[in-house]
């Protein structure tokens, strides 16, 4: 069995970018930001004050969602060139692959995210 190298690594989380912008302009209309896309797509909207507050609130908390999966992405390439892409951040230990296939921007082994989420 031939192990993932961190070109392939780097494949899927180029593509996986290209998926996320794709998604955000889609989503977005165009080139315009979440917010700019946001304030046009409720400007006039009928429904309840309540209601057009929530549904802006959600389209921005989902716009931060994704603003940090690109950066985790990006993170991610700049460890491969940085010939640093398997290795804890924290800890420097490698991390599993079978991590690393699930999650391939994973910058930290599992003790060390479970000790960061626990925090």
């Amino acid at each position: 069995m031939t192990h993932p190298t961190p070109h392939t690594y780097q494949q899927q989380l180029l593509q996986q970018r290209d998926e996320l912008r794709a998604r955000l302009n889609q989503l977005r209309g165009g080139e315009p930001s979440r917010a700019a896309a946001s304030a046009a797509h409720f400007a006039g909207h009928e429904d309840a004050p309540a209601q057009a507050n929530t549904e802006r609130d959600l389209e921005l908390a989902l716009d931060e969602h994704e603003s940090a999966e690109l950066r985790r992405i990006d993170a991610a390439l700049q460890r491969i060139t940085a010939g640093t892409y398997g290795q804890c951040t924290a800890c420097g230990t490698t991390i599993p692959e079978a991590r690393l296939h699930a999650n391939p921007d994973a910058e930290r082994c599992i003790d060390c995210q479970s000790a960061l989420e626990a925090a």
